[in-house]
């Protein structure tokens, strides 16, 4: 049965089993609104109905022709039986419910004494028995990546032949007849980079969707589908693998990099990727990227929300999943060391590891820190200014700028112009960059040449940075307030409309000039130059002014008071008035899915935390002379020696940074394990120090402070014990008349199992 309630095609037994398993049960969806006739082999005559009255063994259901608009879901059933088992797995037990809690708990609680981690503190999935690797090569090299990211292609290609949106895609109907077999035909255990091909496939649907005009809302609907069924993917793993595995097990899936011409035939591998610049050798992890990135470059903002990816980006934000990320250009690479996907107990790390250093969350902390010296050197400059001569605040300023423009120069070329115009102040950013180059050429033209005046514009151009680093500051401090996340689209679309504005209204001014210059009766020198029309043109457009209509007769006695009529009515009136709308409309949209923006950014934030480049690792200013001397160093020793030469300067610079990041990370990195204790409580034992007392609403949260005693669980399990004849009864349907229960007990039954059955 399709989805427009027109007769599916009915298959044949004999030969569904010899056909593709790419798309056998995967029917073609129309759209609902569509009005073409079937084909002529989905209607099914009553001819087919008596002579085909068994489907592999069992008796056909009789055809429903009361109406042709409802699927009779039992017949569809019989042509598939994949999905019979649909309803069985989309029912979980209390006790499986509370396995995926306690899996949860236990990815966030410190790892046990009994575990093994290496002297790095890294806890491997291999186990602690794995021999040890300088260099871990990439243990996902092996799988058919091109083979996958094509079969995708053609599924979803077969599937989606009409426009939906993603409403429509995530209603049941929908997931029950594509989005469920879609699934489990894409799903293995072992394979962990089907979310990174689905993924590959939605950008570049996007990409079909900008230049094939007449595929354009299909292309889109493709996309949204394989973004559905990537998310999907991502929450079966999530509930298949649990505990720490489980958690190495998805952050492989999501951060582990993959070449998208992996197990591609040497014809169709593209030969740059056969050349390799020894300088920039990651010892075979070149040009991959991870399916953390795709999703970002998408904008797979769903996919990103969900519940499985975000707890990775959290993970991987805080520093309890580690990894070596790869870089499509490094200023300083220093690659002699790759470390796996792993696990970071700080019990066992070394106090002083340079590589806490790029953890997002320090990172991010250490970002602010430098911002806020970069604020106050800018104030106190500015306030100290002097064009005729140099003072030393303003040379302080001028170095450390110098050293933070290179660090966020290298944040460009870590993973390229398009993710990093992704963060929410990437914009301000550049901005204070371009201001930054234009005062320093003219500074260092002034300061050689002895131009007094020089200087002086140079900290006129400097002057305009206020705007930009004020604001900066309070997106660096509140990252996820909405005004901020929408004032960063808002911004984009005001630009680009006042551009096209500017662009259209341009024609006004040309033809007031040249109304001006055939005037007669007004001399061509006292004439309004350009630049006065341009002056009244602008009062009128935000309505400060009416002098441009004052003055409309000097152009021309008729034909100037109507086009500045004519320019006031489209500018102040209806462009405005449009503007306003547009603006209303995105913040609108934003608002409405406030929280998958936040996620989509909180994402974007963890995955440019964690850097590659060696410079990263050095402060401002220290980078220009780590640029200066490691570079050079780079072509003179092994790569055995950079690597102890870098890792010295660093932990020797970083030294209070790195004290203080052990001494936080042991102590709150993970949370505390619940036990049941046999002596007081902390609560008791610390009463002369708690003030909650004194809170009216304390004992809300105190009750969750400790888990509750054996007996009390116990009598918990006792009561709340489901048996699956039960469950069955709850959800079947028609078995329920086939069970010796009461309607009235399968509704307590049904309550009962809502406060825990999530699916």
């Amino acid at each position: 049965m399709s989805l427009n309630g027109k007769p599916a095609p009915t298959s044949n037994p004999s030969t569904s089993q010899s056909t593709s398993q790419i798309l056998d049960p995967l029917p073609v969806v129309h759209s609902p609104t569509s009005q073409q006739p079937p084909s002529p082999r989905s209607a099914p005559s009553p001819a087919d109905g008596a002579a085909n009255p068994r489907v592999n063994g069992t008796a056909e259901p009789p055809l429903d022709r009361r109406s042709s608009a409802h699927i009779t879901i039992p017949r569809h059933l019989a042509h598939r039986p994949h999905l019979s088992e649909l309803r069985s797995e989309s029912h979980r037990s209390l006790s499986e419910a509370l396995r995926v809690q306690r899996s949860h708990e236990e990815q966030e609680t410190l790892l046990g004494d009994d575990e093994d981690a290496d002297a790095d503190g890294c806890l491997r999935e291999e186990g602690p028995d794995a021999p040890g690797e300088i260099f871990c090569p990439d243990p996902h090299a092996g799988l058919g990546v091109y083979m996958t990211i094509h079969r995708i292609r053609r599924i979803v290609l077969a599937t989606i032949d009409d426009p939906y949106t993603f409403d429509q895609l995530k209603e049941p109907r929908m997931n029950v007849l594509i989005v469920k077999p879609m699934v489990d035909r894409l799903y293995d255990e072992d394979d962990v980079s089907v979310v990174y091909c689905l993924l590959v496939n939605r950008l570049q649907f996007l990409r079909e969707q900008s230049y094939q005009h007449h595929h354009q809302t299909v292309n889109l609907t493709r996309a949204n589908m394989c973004e559905l069924v990537a998310m999907k993917m991502l929450r079966k793993y999530d509930e298949t693998f649990s505990g720490r595995q489980g958690l190495l097990s998805l952050s492989n899936i999501l951060v582990a990099p993959f070449q998208p011409f992996s197990g591609a035939p040497e014809s169709v591998r593209p030969e740059r990727l056969q050349r390799k610049w020894k300088y920039m050798s990651q010892g075979g992890y070149e040009g991959k990227l991870t399916a953390l990135e795709v999703a970002i470059i998408s904008e797979s903002k769903m996919f990103l929300s969900s519940s499985a990816c975000q707890k990775i980006v959290d993970a991987v934000y805080r520093g309890r999943v580690v990894y070596t990320p790869t870089a499509f250009l490094d200023i300083i690479p220093d690659h002699y060391k790759h470390k796996p996907i792993t696990l970071y107990d700080p019990r066992k790390a070394p106090i002083l590891n340079q590589y806490r250093l790029i953890v997002p969350r320090t990172r991010n902390i250490i970002e602010v820190v430098q911002f806020v010296l970069l604020l106050a050197l800018f104030c106190a400059s500015m306030m100290n200014r002097n064009g005729a001569d140099f003072t030393k605040i303003e040379a302080c300023f001028m170095i450390y700028a110098a050293g933070w423009v290179l660090d966020e120069f290298a944040s460009m070329l870590e993973h390229g112009w398009q993710v990093h115009t992704q963060n929410l102040w990437s914009f301000l950013d550049i901005t204070f960059v371009v201001i930054y180059v234009a005062y320093f050429i003219l500074r260092m033209i002034g300061f050689c040449n002895g131009d007094d005046e020089s200087g002086r514009q140079a900290l006129d151009i400097l002057a305009i940075a206020a705007p930009i680093m004020f604001p900066r500051l309070a997106f660096n401090l509140m990252p996820e307030n909405m005004l901020f996340i929408s004032l960063r689209a808002m911004m984009s679309e005001f630009t680009a409309l006042s551009l096209i504005a500017v662009w259209c209204f341009g024609g006004f001014l040309l033809s007031l000039k040249w109304l001006a210059m055939g005037n007669s009766k007004v001399d061509f020198d006292d004439s309004p130059n350009p630049i006065t029309i341009s002056k009244w043109m602008l009062w009128i457009w935000f309505g400060l002014d009416g002098t441009g209509i004052e003055e409309a007769p000097t152009f021309h006695s008729i034909l100037g008071p109507t086009l500045m009529v004519v320019y006031a009515f489209l500018g102040n009136t209806l462009f405005l008035t449009v503007l306003v709308s547009i603006l209303s409309n995105t913040f609108s949209k934003i608002a409405a899915d406030a929280t998958a923006e936040i996620q989509f950014r909180r994402a974007v934030l963890t995955f440019e935390g964690v850097k590659s480049d060696a410079i990263f690792a050095y402060r401002p200013p220290f980078n220009i002379l780590a640029l200066i001397f490691l570079v050079p160093l780079k072509f003179v020793v092994s790569p055995r020696w950079f690597h102890k030469i870098n890792i010295t300067l660093v932990r020797s610079l970083n030294f209070p940074i790195l004290m203080i990041i052990a001494w936080y990370e042991r102590r709150s990195l993970w949370k505390q394990s619940k036990r049941h204790r046999l002596g007081p409580s902390k609560r008791s034992k610390w009463d002369f120090w708690n003030w909650s007392g004194f809170n009216v609403h304390a004992d809300l949260q105190a009750v969750f402070d400790e888990d509750p005693p054996r007996e009390v669980v116990d009598a918990i399990e006792a009561e709340d014990e489901l048996e699956e004849a039960i469950l069955e009864n709850s959800f079947g349907g028609n078995e329920m008349r086939s069970r010796s229960v009461s309607p009235g007990n399968a509704v307590i039954r049904r309550r009962r199992l809502s406060s825990v059955w999530q699916g």
